[in-house]
């Protein structure tokens, strides 16, 4: 580790109390085509944990539904510290593990299918629609955390991402592209975030 590096990583020790317990990342299918990225996906995932993250949400936009299989082979088999989940278009069951990982599957699809199953479940009987509250589409959602720090790689725009979950999150935008992210990157986005105040929607 460099001394720039080193530095980096004593700034966010001095503050390790603030430390997002939950952090996202967005990159695309493309990124993933880059030598080394799963590679460099893998190394994320371990500076995440080594710092106290809790849990990893990982959303990889796609252009073409086609790439989804392939992605979701090469992802269900990262090189990972924690138990990884993998999640695409038609996948509907919640999820709550240390990687989330999404592939395709955007907020709004996510959302509209979550009220699709509420409308049913009140048409059939089962839910009586004056007890349809945030807290009941939560518990429909796929992914049910709520990122504390979403980190965006080569542009400022989420594609599409956790639209629900993400209402009060920090975001981190960097014009690094994903294959030249590297740990220095990581570290400047925890520290970010731990000089911001947050104020969840006041």
């Amino acid at each position: 580790m460099g001394l720039y590096d080193r530095y980096l990583a004593a700034r966010v020790g001095l503050s390790r109390g603030a430390v997002p317990e939950r952090i996202a990342l967005v990159i695309t299918e493309h990124d993933l085509l880059e030598q080394g990225a799963y590679g460099t996906l893998s190394s994320f995932l371990r500076w995440a944990f080594d710092v106290g993250v809790d849990t990893v949400m990982i959303y990889v936009s796609v252009l073409d539904e086609a790439a989804v299989p392939t992605l979701r082979n090469a992802l269900s088999e990262l090189d990972s510290p924690r138990r990884v989940a993998v999640r695409g278009p038609g996948d509907d069951a919640g999820v709550e593990t240390p990687v989330q990982i999404s592939i395709g599957l955007g907020g709004r699809r996510e959302f509209a299918a979550a009220v699709e199953r509420i409308a049913t479940a009140a048409a059939a009987g089962e839910l009586d629609p004056v007890d349809v509250d945030e807290a009941e589409i939560e518990r429909r959602l796929v992914f049910k955390s709520s990122p504390d720090l979403i980190i965006k790689t080569g542009a400022e725009r989420l594609s599409d991402f956790l639209i629900w979950q993400s209402v009060y999150s920090e975001l981190y935008f960097t014009d690094v592209n994903w294959r030249d992210f590297r740990r220095r990157d990581f570290l400047r986005a925890i520290r970010e975030f731990q000089e911001r105040q947050r104020r969840f929607g006041r």
